[in-house]
């Protein structure tokens, strides 16, 4: 009986320090963790992320750039056609207007 006593003994006092340890561990990475999460924002912050320069971006921008003024052109001279056209006509219209009105 007493070869049992002792080894239930032996493994509690094992058991306690495992658990001993284990307490320890976890304080040990609960203070990494902390550690880290102090050291990031200050090593950030510092820090601006630099754009890298993209010509492809650019040459896209530049060609809807001149694709949309080309079109903005292009309809600023069809209204131009359209209002002369239509004060053309109007004209001759009211010439013809007049004429029938004085009987010619």
């Amino acid at each position: 009986m007493s070869d049992a006593i002792e080894k239930a003994a032996r493994e509690a006092v094992e058991a306690a320090d495992n658990a001993e340890l284990t307490r320890q561990i976890v304080a040990i990475l609960a203070a990494q963790q902390l550690l880290n999460a102090q050291q990031q924002p200050a090593a950030t912050v510092g820090q601006q992320p630099t754009a890298q320069f993209n010509a492809t971006k650019w040459l896209v921008v530049g060609g809807v750039v001149v694709s949309v003024g080309l079109v903005a052109s292009l309809f600023a001279v069809a209204i131009a056609i359209g209002a002369v056209c239509a004060t053309a006509c109007l004209l001759i219209l009211r010439g013809l207007w007049a004429d029938i009105q004085r009987g010619k």
